[in-house]
């Protein structure tokens, strides 16, 4: 029974203030949550917000974990609303169904694979180095996708295969008595504005999995929007496994709500 929990931790504490800056040691807290050690489970997870007062760690476990730990050492311990919220994921799981429309939120490692990088990192250089040495060429570099249109592009062409449709997105109307003038193969107010889906921020996460060891960087892009379930066993599959690469570095958690209701969104 999959379980997903949202764990408040207090930046102002040195062992919070530790976890929060490296994706790597916090992977590995969250692991410690979970009685079967060592962990073989799939475990999500995504820094859900954070601001020098409060962060919040969503957490996706196949098994009910307990996070004591955490609290104790980098949360409010017996404080009003420093306990974690733990919550059966079954019931969630239960309403995706074919045609039902959920509002997202995915942050993610938009990647492509090349078979040589543009500008290659020091890693990539010693790679390249080491293959024209040896004459062998393993498989191709990973290197991330830099602009907004490539990150969108990157997981359009992932919906079909995790289940699901991005819906058009309403243009708002102009207001009441501006009629915006119009030129043939333009949009008119009020029709269609592309795909439901924006991108909400983005950051380079730079961290070492252990000191002086060799750096980690990942490009990550935060996606929210509308969509809309196409094949619920996929969609539900992408839940429990998450969505791209690096998901032991807070990536590929998909979580989703009931669709906001909004003037542009308004179906009748």
């Amino acid at each position: 029974m999959p379980y997903l929990s949202k764990i408040p931790l207090n930046p102002r504490r040195r062992a919070a203030a530790s976890l929060l800056s490296n994706p790597h040691r916090l992977h590995a807290a969250i692991l410690s949550g979970l009685a079967s050690q060592p962990v073989t489970e799939r475990v999500l997870w995504r820094l859900e917000n954070s601001t020098q007062h409060r962060a919040e760690i969503l957490a996706l476990t196949e098994s009910r974990p307990s996070w004591a730990h955490l609290v104790d050492d980098a949360g409010w311990p017996g404080a009003d609303g420093g306990e974690p919220l733990i919550a059966d994921y079954t019931p969630l799981l239960d309403r995706i169904i074919r045609g039902r429309e959920f509002a997202f939120k995915l942050m993610a490692n938009p990647v492509q694979s090349v078979p040589r990088p543009t500008r290659p990192s020091e890693q990539q250089a010693t790679r390249l180095k080491e293959e024209s040495d040896s004459g062998h060429r393993r498989r191709g570099f990973r290197v991330a996708h830099r602009t907004v249109t490539q990150q969108i592009e990157w997981l359009l062409r992932r919906c079909e295969r995790h289940g699901f449709a991005i819906p058009e997105a309403a243009a708002s109307p102009p207001a009441p008595g501006l009629q915006l003038p119009t030129e043939e193969g333009q949009d008119l107010p009020g029709s269609s504005a592309g795909a439901a889906i924006t991108v909400v921020s983005r950051d380079i996460l730079r961290f070492t999995k252990r000191k002086g060891g060799t750096p980690v960087t990942l490009s990550t892009a935060t996606f929210e929007g509308r969509l809309r379930v196409t094949d619920p066993d996929a969609l539900r599959s992408a839940l429990l496994s998450g969505i791209g690469p690096a998901k032991g570095y807070g990536q590929g958690l998909l979580t989703l709500a009931p669709p906001r209701t909004s003037k542009a969104d308004h179906r009748g």
